[in-house]
């Protein structure tokens, strides 16, 4: 017996469990299923995913080191 396709409103619930692989595999077997018919849900997983990427980048970018002697000039 299989089990029930999820609904859009159980996958953007669980979105962020499944894009931090918290989920059990079932479950995030279910979401990946889900994923390959539903075109804006598969949407606002890639928007999350590729947001989590551009903050994660962000972080280890080092500021010029001109920037950084302008603002030790200012707070000096």
């Amino acid at each position: 017996m299989s089990t029930p396709e999820l609904s859009c409103e159980e996958v953007i619930e669980r979105l962020f469990e499944y894009l931090d692989r918290e989920l059990d595999t079932v479950s995030q077997h279910e979401i990946d299923r889900h994923l390959e018919r539903c075109y804006d849900c598969f949407s606002r997983a890639e928007f999350e995913r590729r947001l989590r990427e551009r903050i994660a980048a962000t972080g280890s970018q080092q500021a010029p080191e001109r920037l950084k002697k302008r603002i030790r000039e200012l707070t000096g």
